[in-house]
């Protein structure tokens, strides 16, 4: 009896010692857990709130070339295009009454002198006209012989009484009247002449026969305009239009070089007039640029004009170095600290050597070469220095 009742309370106990056992290690887990949670809560905002944060690591700065553009002295240019005229273009027409052309002597591209008949006008009925007055001339002259002689013989009277002074005085009127009917007859005789050779068309001065505009047969007359023109001294020129702040860096004789579109040969040239006045709907002006004749140079042609107005020292750069937006013209350059700046510049003459800078640099800095349109003021980058050699401008 006592043996199973002891046996029953040892039971009893051992069941509620595994089980208390068991509760503890929960509680235990639980409480680690919470704490672990705790310590990493407690890193976490220490790290959010109160530590410092490790800087991320640094790109590398991209690597540009870069140019030191230095100073040139640069020919000041100015490109213009226009059309050649002939610089005196002479119109030549009709000068006497007209009639119907006899022959034409010139034709166009002929040289001619001053003076020279360039075409005919039928003349018959001048000229029978001239040699009726030439008649009349003498017959004038006839009668004024006559006079004198009467008057001589009366002079010659008078002393002896037989002509009186008054017989004189008729006789000298009569002989003046002679005379004078001498002059008109001769001066009518000049006119029909000059008359008659009004009827040669001639050229003004000398120069290049440019066109001609009349036929043997054709019957002219004043309003019938230019029959013929001419270039005097066969001089030529092109009428160049340019900008107005193009044209106000001109002056007469300046240098140009004229080049026929089509050609491929320059002609030399000096600016001999400036227009005063600029078109105000064009913003235009006009520089006359004079050559010597050239059978290449075709009055009515188009051509294009570089003109040289002096030199300026002025840094050169490659056009892939000039960036444009809304502001105007700018470059990028490479400061101390390597961080790229931008530089507002102007913009001058473009030819194969690259663009003109005159003004926005000295000449000593570091531009950009190419990649500006990928860049902002303040990257920085990692310059580098390109080869002359290699440049492409």
């Amino acid at each position: 009896m006592g043996m199973n009742v002891e046996s029953g309370i040892q039971s009893d106990y051992s069941v509620y010692d595994y089980d208390d056992e068991q509760a503890r290690r929960r509680r235990w887990l639980i409480i680690g857990g919470a704490v672990g949670l705790l310590l990493v809560a407690a890193v976490a905002g220490y790290m959010m709130f109160g530590g410092e944060k490790a800087p991320p690591p640094a790109p590398p700065a991209p690597g540009v070339t870069v140019i030191v553009p230095g100073r040139t002295t640069i020919d000041a240019s100015v490109s213009a295009t226009g059309t050649l005229f002939a610089k005196r273009e002479m119109p030549v027409g009709v000068a006497g009454e007209g009639g119907m052309v006899q022959s034409v002597l010139v034709e166009p591209g002929d040289w001619v002198a001053a003076g020279q008949t360039l075409a005919v006008i039928e003349r018959s009925v001048q000229s029978q006209q001239a040699n009726s007055l030439a008649a009349s001339v003498r017959v004038a002259q006839a009668d004024a012989d006559l006079a004198q002689s009467e008057l001589d013989r009366a002079k010659a009277l008078v002393a002896r009484g037989f002509i009186s002074k008054a017989d004189i005085d008729r006789k000298t009127a009569s002989r003046d009247a002679a005379v004078a009917r001498v002059a008109v007859a001769r001066a009518q005789l000049g006119q029909s002449r000059a008359e008659i050779g009004r009827l040669n068309i001639r050229s003004p001065a000398a120069g290049l026969v440019l066109t001609r505009a009349v036929e043997p047969g054709q019957v002219v007359s004043p309003g019938n305009g230019a029959l013929f023109r001419v270039a005097k001294g066969g001089e030529l020129e092109i009428r160049a239009l340019l900008a107005e702040q193009d044209i106000a860096r001109l002056k007469v004789g300046d240098r140009a070089e004229v080049t026929p579109i089509g050609g491929k040969r320059a002609f030399p040239g000096t600016i001999w007039q400036i227009s005063p006045v600029i078109d105000p709907q064009s913003r235009q002006g006009t520089a006359r640029i004079q050559m010597r004749y050239d059978p290449a140079l075709r009055p009515g042609g188009f051509a294009s004009a570089t003109i040289t107005s002096g030199s300026v020292s002025a840094p050169r750069l490659p056009e892939s170095a000039v960036l444009h937006d809304e502001k105007g013209a700018y470059v990028y350059a490479v400061g101390p600290d390597n961080k790229v700046v931008r530089r507002d510049v102007k913009t001058g003459d473009v030819t194969d050597a690259g663009v003109v800078i005159p003004s926005g640099l000295q000449g000593n800095e570091k531009i950009v070469l190419s990649a500006g349109a990928f860049l902002n003021p303040g990257d920085k980058v990692t310059p580098q220095l390109a080869d002359p050699a290699s440049i492409d401008r």
